[in-house]
């Protein structure tokens, strides 16, 4: 632990970004696997739950939880998966 005043703050502010951000990293994954499962099972609101796990994918980049290389190769792969099941 440290002994410097603005340590310890940065230790709680850590605490508290690195909270933030896993919740958000979760609620994304939870997204992507519902878009992946809806399209597999050939739901009927697979493109409504695709066009969600891309809108949080994009809120993720713009909060710098993911790198936007990431983001794209993520939406990729489900607009990929989308397309094969549609065709």
């Amino acid at each position: 632990m440290p002994n410097i005043k603005s340590a310890k703050k940065r230790v709680k502010v850590i605490a508290t970004k690195t909270a933030r951000n896993k919740a958000y990293n979760s609620s994304l994954k939870t997204a992507v696997k519902k878009a992946s499962i809806a399209v597999a099972a050939n739901a009927t609101d697979k493109v409504e739950s695709v066009r969600l796990a891309v809108k949080k994918i994009d809120k993720a980049v713009a909060k710098g939880i993911l790198h936007k290389n990431t983001a794209s190769r993520k939406k990729s792969a489900l607009a990929r998966k989308l397309n094969s099941a549609s065709a």
